[in-house]
């Protein structure tokens, strides 16, 4: 799997509780503006709506060999889940207020597909911890590669 984009900001703002990976419905020079990573997922969400999954607020930029058809920037796509999954997502969101945010979007055979995230939102006491860690472990890493020279 080549990772095409990156969400580092939802790892940070955000708890992941559990992932799922999920295709999602584009159209031709979507397509091939994701292949060479035109893609944003910073402000990125996923609402579901009459069971079905939908990605808001994904900025794929317009493919630079593209035509008059070319797609809109940033609209609602489709993803695709299985009824069951959807369900129990659905289910989590709406039980316990968590949120489903993408993380990754992925190259898997040529298909492009999407990690999704149930998420729970970190308090300012949890993103120092998690800035503490992080610089703890380059830290680490200084202090190993240090000693092999």
């Amino acid at each position: 799997m080549k990772m095409i984009s990156d969400n580092r900001e939802a790892r940070y703002r955000y708890m992941v509780l559990e992932s799922v990976t999920a295709g999602i419905v584009l159209v031709g020079t979507e397509v091939k503006s994701a292949k060479i990573g035109q893609v944003q997922l910073r402000d990125a969400f996923v609402r579901i709506a009459n069971e079905e999954a939908f990605l808001h607020n994904c900025h794929i930029s317009h493919y630079s060999h593209g035509n008059i058809q070319n797609h809109e920037v940033s609209r609602t796509r489709k993803l695709l889940l299985k009824k069951s999954e959807i369900r129990k997502l659905f289910a989590k969101v709406h039980e316990r207020g968590l949120t489903l945010i993408p993380l990754k979007m992925l190259l898997h055979r040529g298909m492009i597909k999407i990690e999704v995230g149930l998420c729970k939102g970190k308090d300012l006491r949890d993103k120092r911890q998690t800035i503490k860690t992080r610089e703890a472990d380059i830290e680490m890493n200084r202090a190993l590669r240090g000693k092999d020279e």
